[in-house]
């Protein structure tokens, strides 16, 4: 039987970590770090507001095209981790968009990978309309 036992705390602990570093490189555009959280296969999607990204070929030509500078997000306000035994996990975000007063969200589905360790390998950011919880 597949252990599926929630959120560990050792488990968290490395997805948390994995995922402030890939959200440190989307400040900094620190485009090796973005593309080693992902996994490199043409199975691989992302969703982001102004385009999508099917297999990792595409996700890093958006990558490389993206400008420099603070990204969307100005304020966090919910963090959701959860993960599923030792190998499955989710990661979910809102966050106040920069300037606007309009709720983004950010799901990550990370797996770890016996010889590449944790991956993305399906994320989707998208902006709620309507009142703002703050």
């Amino acid at each position: 039987m597949t252990d599926l036992t929630p959120n560990r705390p050792e488990i968290v602990a490395e997805i948390a970590a994995v995922f402030e570093r890939y959200e440190q490189a989307l400040i900094d555009k620190n485009v090796d770090v973005l593309d080693a959280t992902f996994w490199d296969s043409p199975h691989t999607i992302r969703y982001a507001l102004h385009e999508n990204g099917y297999g990792f070929s595409e996700i890093h030509a958006h990558r490389v095209a993206r400008p420099p500078g603070p990204g969307i997000k100005e304020k966090r306000l919910r963090l959701e981790i959860l993960t599923l035994g030792r190998n499955i996990a989710t990661v979910n975000l809102e966050f106040k968009v920069r300037g606007r007063d309009v709720v983004g969200r950010q799901t990550q589905m990370f797996v770890r990978f016996p010889e590449l360790g944790w991956k993305v390998i399906s994320a989707h950011v998208s902006t709620m309309e309507g009142p703002a919880p703050w």
